[in-house]
């Protein structure tokens, strides 16, 4: 069941990648958006966790996870600013954002263990997503070069997160 959750949060995020492709790719701003969407969406779930989580790992993994992201993000603001560009919502960042908030509402359901699988799962599901649009779609797609080296760096640093998250997820089972 955990699993079925976490799949079908990760069939919305290539959906919406899809669909941004089909469309020529996202533009710079776009692309600035759904990076900076995806960041504050794992954000919010590593603090649910840390709000209803007793575990040890899943604590540890879910600080890293707003350290992380929170850096990253803080980088594409920053690098946002300096080029003078308004990140622009789009049909993928809405589409993560209405399937972040059910699967936050799906967690908050859970308690104990139940949710710390839950969540270690979605963690794995989520960053092989992200992962696999960024390298698929957002970077192929953008054109400022200082912003695909943005991307390729968390791409890099996000490969880090998939495999913590499937170490802790397998430490759970």
């Amino acid at each position: 069941m955990t699993k079925l959750f976490a799949s079908a949060g990760a069939l919305a995020l290539i959906g919406a990648a899809t669909m941004a492709l089909a469309q020529g790719g996202p533009n710079d701003a776009q692309i600035a958006h759904i990076a900076y969407t995806a960041g504050n969406i794992d954000i919010a779930a590593a603090k649910q966790a840390l709000a209803k989580s007793k575990n040890k790992t899943v604590r540890d993994f879910a600080t890293e996870m707003v350290r992380d992201h929170q850096a990253v993000n803080d980088k594409a603001l920053a690098l946002v600013k300096k080029l003078n560009v308004t990140p622009e919502a789009n049909a993928t960042s809405t589409a993560l954002t209405e399937q972040a908030n059910k699967k936050h509402a799906e967690l908050a359901r859970l308690n104990g263990p139940a949710f710390d699988k839950a969540y270690a799962a979605n963690e794995v599901a989520y960053h092989r997503t992200v992962n696999g649009a960024l390298e698929k779609t957002l970077i192929p797609s953008a054109s400022n070069a200082e912003l695909k080296s943005l991307l390729e760096t968390g791409l890099t640093l996000f490969r880090e997160h998939q495999m913590h998250a499937e170490h802790v997820s397998a430490q759970l089972k």
